[in-house]
């Protein structure tokens, strides 16, 4: 709230805790998508040197990332990538990032859990369990190290694999049993629960054509009522495509436009490739919701 204007308050700062850290934002945060991969659907392969994931990262923090995600695997059917060299690519760029941003909160994404403890060994905050615990020793990893822990819902598919055509009485519901029912296994487990968020896993790999990611979309509050922070990562994936008519780079719009529909439904976080734009319209929708003064406001003067 700033002097001079009424506002109500909607909702509250977003507060999390990884590995003993407590972070607060009074707006959603941003998740910065950094890939070591040779075939990423949307930068094929830009970042997979050590060097280019360096100065990903270096830009990503520049333009207000809170969190660096480090992926070492495509998501989508592939090449094989073992574990050891999915570890071989991962925890370097870990490393250097902890030496290098101390205050910069690090994912990884991964299904595996020897990766998950290597990076968190590394210096990881947070596991985002890309495949819904297919390797269920995943949470043991996060639980070892105290590291936050995302639970993810993907329709069944395995890991990588071609994606079978879903079908749902209610793909909200649904969705909503199964990341919460994963939450509460890895608190069993003992992860903190402070760190863990719940994320519906958007897009066809995960089992959900684009009527099933519009509708997740639509019931965000139904997800934020759960009491579990909300991850939306929607960036530029093929459902906005077939939405708009658009090809990969034309899809920032319509990222941008979603991202401020769920932000102001109460999502917690969000996985983007386009940082800075993405904390902007965060920024501007927590304001409008009451959580977030202006940056700088013009006063009347006598």
């Amino acid at each position: 709230m700033w002097k001079g204007e009424c506002m109500t308050q909607l909702n509250p700062p977003v507060e999390l805790v990884f590995r003993g850290r407590r972070v607060l934002r009074d707006r959603p945060f941003v998740m910065a998508i950094v890939n070591r991969t040779t075939d990423s659907f949307y930068d094929q392969g830009a970042t997979f040197g050590e060097q280019a994931a360096q100065e990903a990262i270096r830009k990503a923090v520049a333009d207000g990332a809170d969190v660096v995600d480090l992926g070492g695997v495509r998501a989508e059917a592939g090449p094989e990538v073992s574990g050891a060299e999915e570890v071989a690519r991962i925890t370097p760029i870990v490393r250097w990032a902890r030496e290098t941003f101390p205050d910069l909160l690090i994912s990884v994404d991964t299904w595996r859990s020897e990766v998950g403890a290597a990076a968190c060994q590394a210096g990881a905050d947070i596991v985002n369990d890309s495949w819904a615990a297919a390797d269920p020793e995943l949470m043991d990893a996060a639980a070892q190290y105290g590291a936050g822990y995302i639970c993810t819902h993907t329709g069944g598919q395995e890991p990588r694999s071609i994606p079978r055509r879903p079908q749902y009485d209610d793909v909200v519901e649904t969705v909503i049993a199964e990341t919460t029912k994963l939450a509460e296994l890895a608190v069993g487990k003992g992860v903190p629960s402070e760190g863990i968020l719940i994320d519906p896993t958007l897009g066809i790999l995960y089992g959900k054509d684009t009527a099933y990611n519009v509708e997740i979309l639509r019931h965000v509050p139904r997800l934020v009522a759960t009491g579990w922070p909300v991850l939306i990562a929607l960036s530029n994936k093929d459902f906005l495509g077939e939405i708009l008519d658009a090809e990969l780079r034309d899809r920032v719009p319509g990222t941008l436009a979603a991202t401020a529909l769920a932000a102001a439904d109460g999502a917690a976080m969000f996985r983007a490739h386009e940082v800075y734009a993405t904390k902007q319209v965060l920024e501007l929708t927590a304001t409008i919701k009451g959580t977030r003064p202006p940056a700088r406001t013009y006063q009347w003067t006598e």
